[in-house]
């Protein structure tokens, strides 16, 4: 310790830490930062996947294109179940600062069943599109587009059993800070993928559509 320090603890007042005296940063912040780094190299992933889609997306080997394959309908209605979500999955978080169990798991529930809705209607356009011999296997366009697509999907289906958990945790632990600090983290995830799906119902879906 500095000889201004010992003086000024010796007078009664108080010194600052050292350097190596330091407090850790809370765990909130350490979290918060942890995890905005997950989902920044999550979106650099999704970027490469991305770029890989634009080069292959002509490489079709002589089988269906993107407008023979994809359902107007059933992306709008995709688009619509995920977007609706987003908005109730940020009355949850309200929910949660205003500490309304009822109102958390109405929110929380209604989040699952659109989240879950969007994954049926994609699980069951992969097997439709499998069901007419577009298989990843098929062209280069295909692999790319289902493992573009395919990312996404797991990432929902990620994130519904993610929700499951943390209402069986509000059950159990009501809301203690850890739990909260975990519900903050899926409602970022959850918007995180919403922004994702936007950009890829533009690039992959509307553009494949009209062009």
């Amino acid at each position: 310790m500095s000889s201004i320090a010992l003086e000024i603890r010796q007078l009664g007042g108080e010194a600052l830490p050292a350097a190596s005296e330091a407090v850790p940063a809370p765990k909130r912040i350490v979290a918060g930062f942890g995890f905005w780094v997950f989902l920044l190299s999550d979106i650099i992933m999704f970027a490469a996947l991305f770029a890989a889609y634009a080069v292959l997306v002509n490489a079709t080997a002589g089988g269906p294109s993107r407008a023979e394959l994809f359902s107007q309908t059933s992306v709008a209605i995709e688009t619509a179940c995920l977007l609706v979500s987003s908005y109730t999955c940020g009355l949850m978080v309200l929910a949660v600062n205003a500490r309304q169990r009822g109102a958390f798991y109405l929110a929380a529930v209604v989040t699952f069943v659109l989240g879950a809705a969007f994954l049926a209607l994609e699980i069951r356009e992969f097997a439709a599109m499998i069901a007419r011999g577009a298989t990843p296997q098929a062209s280069a366009f295909l692999s790319a587009f289902f493992t573009l697509v395919g990312c996404h999907g797991l990432h929902v289906a990620v994130g519904l059993v993610w929700l499951v958990v943390m209402m069986a945790q509000v059950a159990v632990k009501q809301f203690q800070a850890n739990v909260t600090r975990r519900l903050f983290c899926f409602s970022l995830f959850w918007h995180a993928l919403d922004i994702i799906w936007v950009a890829l119902f533009t690039v992959v879906y509307l553009m494949g559509i009209h062009l």
